[in-house]
């Protein structure tokens, strides 16, 4: 909630909290660990059509220092209208542009980590979840539907599963 509540005062445009912060709190809720465990970093997804590397380096700097140590160092940003930028370079793959934050969560690796949520000037959260969050309470993990198997796919699940070996991986 304090990463929730930091980032709603910052006014960021289009924005959401997603991946591990998200899908990994659920499956501690689901499997009883402490509500923190397995959680490396929060992830903040905005959309600004300026893409260029310096007004994406203010909002870093920006969200940096609105947090104190150790969140400072765990509060991870990026613009998604960035993102065709650089991801075809780093993970092999095309990225087509994209038109609002929520439309990255179709692209994630799992459908149970494309889940984002905004919390609201009146408390309430908004929840965006393309392939809904059926897997995310199931411990579910399979590929996105939508797009090639990730390069890396047998990491990721290595890593997921040593933390929740209570996942089921659907190849």
């Amino acid at each position: 909630m304090m990463v929730l509540r930091t980032v709603r005062g910052l006014h960021l445009p289009d924005w959401l909290i997603f991946s591990g912060s998200i899908y990994q709190s659920v499956w501690n809720a689901v499997t009883g660990r402490a509500p923190g465990y397995g959680v490396r970093d929060f992830d903040v997804g905005y959309f600004d059509p300026d893409t260029s590397w310096d007004a994406e380096d203010a909002v870093i700097r920006r969200v940096a220092d609105a947090f104190e140590s150790p969140l400072r160092e765990r509060v991870e940003v990026r613009n998604q209208a960035r993102v065709p930028i650089w991801f075809p370079a780093k993970f092999g793959e095309p990225y087509p542009p994209i038109a609002t934050t929520a439309e990255a969560l179709e692209r994630f690796v799992a459908p149970a980590f494309a889940v984002g949520v905004r919390l609201e000037a009146d408390y309430r959260l908004t929840i965006a979840a393309p392939f809904g969050l059926d897997d995310a309470f199931a411990l579910t993990l399979r590929p996105n539907p939508n797009r090639p198997l990730a390069k890396d796919w047998e990491r990721v699940v290595e890593r997921a599963l040593a933390r929740w070996p209570e996942l089921v991986v659907i190849a």
